[in-house]
């Protein structure tokens, strides 16, 4: 899909030992088979991100990519607001959340998501399906589901239309997902499964039947 120009004001980007300020643009922002704008969420200017709908399978490389980003170890925390598009089907979330460790190619990430329609369903199982891990390409949602059941999702307390913060904090092969402020992780995962050493972009992530809203990504490095 074509790019969007415009300007994000008031993103924060940490780099080693030392915070900056950045205005984005067309030249720092890629979108990857996603549709991306800006609009008004909450009264303020954000960023809109919608999936490309000619990508039906789940869990793919969908999401803003910022440009000119490399990382390895550190922390990566945004806040997120989730809608369901009036055609979403039954099986929508509200998915929304962040990729990492992103290659040239985009064949190649981690990502933990939330689903906010899941946060407070009735049905204790949706509950447990709350946040989710998964790395693309081998080992998405459905694998990870089958083979491992309940290592890498989670419950969490979460609404759609309503902002969320994500905080994820990655070393080496684990990265742990903190929401809202809480001192504890919601999710824990241990073996990020493209390994200590690997390293890449970083991107803001959609799924189908999902308006995403993002505004003040911070992401701080560390050795």
């Amino acid at each position: 899909m074509g790019r969007s120009a415009f300007i994000i004001a008031g993103i924060l980007l940490s780099i080693d030992t030392y915070s900056q300020k950045i205005r984005l643009d067309a030249n720092t922002i890629e979108a990857v088979n996603v549709y991306m704008a800006m609009d008004r969420a909450m009264g303020r200017e954000v960023l809109k991100v919608i999936k490309d709908s000619a990508v039906k399978k789940a869990d793919e490389p969908t999401y803003v990519k910022i440009r000119g980003v490399n990382f390895k170890n550190g922390t990566i925390e945004v806040k997120v607001l989730g809608r369901l598009l009036k055609n979403a089907t039954e099986f929508a979330r509200g998915f929304i959340g962040v990729a990492f460790r992103i290659n040239d190619s985009n064949t190649k990430f981690e990502s933990i998501y939330i689903r906010p329609t899941n946060g407070r369903a009735n049905d204790q199982v949706r509950r447990n399906h709350s946040t989710q891990y998964f790395s693309y390409p081998d080992y998405k949602f459905d694998r990870l589901r089958k083979e491992a059941p309940e290592r890498y999702e989670s419950y969490a307390d979460m609404e759609l239309n309503k902002w969320i913060t994500l905080r994820i904090e990655i070393q080496d092969a684990q990265a742990k997902l903190f929401i809202d402020r809480n001192e504890q992780p919601c999710l824990i995962v241990n073996d990020l499964k493209h390994g200590a050493d690997a390293e890449g972009g970083v991107g803001l992530w959609v799924d189908v039947g999902t308006e995403g809203f993002f505004k003040d990504l911070k992401i701080t490095k560390r050795e």
